[in-house]
């Protein structure tokens, strides 16, 4: 939630690391003079279970809330679509921003959370360089040095951050998936599956009932009970179909008589020429609709 976001390499090499037991002082709340500038003109990634939360918070669907609240810019130099929380055109504040605060705060976004915590990662993690916390000091807050002494395991604790920590453990794994480090790029029919299943969980409920994905795929009675009505079992099973469908790994079960039919089927248009690399994840994207 920064201005300008701390380049990674000096994140690496510049910034103290925090460990669990390590301390820092800070206050935010309706008595500082900045309370709220930390809302305003701020970049806010948000990860898939912060859009559950949000827009059953809000009694929206899903497709209601991110055409609503959200932006999602893509680039040549993104593989994947990401979703950042829309800030009013007029104002560059948060649109959930009131006079007294954040609305919708129990069910705030993970970025908003850990602020002013960061956390980092090295790219090939060792047992002595591991993920640590970084604290973030802007002008723009004044609470640092102010009000009590946290450790980072409290301010975690503290923020219900542990939860969205958990339900995102999934979508973090496969962000991480060593696919992505492939130059090819996916198809326009492969990025918009990601981003129904990460992001647009009413509209993937609709394509797992209402085609015939359930035809093709065996999936157990009590799972398709659970994602009939859970969003947080649909998002799961939604993250094991990405997998499936990108990454070519048996996290699902096509059905005996359907994988029959598809491997003529496949050997066929591998004859014809119609097999190329990616074919497969393009014709699963289409297949069910």
């Amino acid at each position: 939630m920064l201005d300008e976001a701390p380049n990674p390499r000096s994140i690496l090499d510049d910034y103290p690391r925090l460990g669990p037991d390590d301390s820092f002082t800070f206050r935010c709340d309706k008595g500082m003079d900045c309370f709220g500038c930390c809302c305003r003109d701020v970049s806010i990634v948000l990860t898939p279970y912060d859009v559950l939360r949000m827009k059953r918070a809000l009694g929206l669907s899903s497709t209601e809330f991110l055409e609503k609240y959200t932006i999602s810019p893509f680039t040549k130099e993104q593989k994947i679509p990401a979703v950042l929380l829309k800030m009013d055109p007029e104002t560059r504040r948060c649109l959930f921003v009131t006079g007294g605060g954040c609305s919708i705060y129990p069910h705030r976004p993970w970025a908003c959370r850990m602020y002013p915590l960061g956390v980092a990662e090295p790219q090939n993690p060792t047992p002595d360089e591991g993920r640590f916390h970084f604290l973030m000091k802007e002008d723009l807050c004044h609470g640092h040095g102010e009000g009590r002494k946290w450790t980072v395991r409290e301010w975690i604790e503290d923020q219900g951050v542990e939860q969205y920590d958990m339900m995102g453990q999934a979508f973090k794994e496969l962000m991480l998936h060593r696919f992505w480090d492939r130059e090819q790029e996916l198809k326009p029919a492969e990025i918009e599956m990601y981003y129904m299943a990460c992001y647009d969980l009413d509209r993937f409920r609709r394509f797992v009932f209402e085609t015939k994905f359930l035809e093709m795929f065996d999936v157990d009675e009590a799972r398709v009970e659970a994602i009939r009505t859970n969003d947080v079992e649909l998002l799961e099973f939604a993250m094991l179909w990405l997998r499936f469908a990108l990454f070519q790994e048996k996290t699902l079960r096509i059905k005996p008589s359907v994988a029959e039919a598809w491997r003529r089927r496949t050997a066929a248009q591998e004859q014809s020429g119609e097999g190329a690399p990616g074919a497969r994840q393009e014709r699963l994207a289409n297949s069910h609709g």
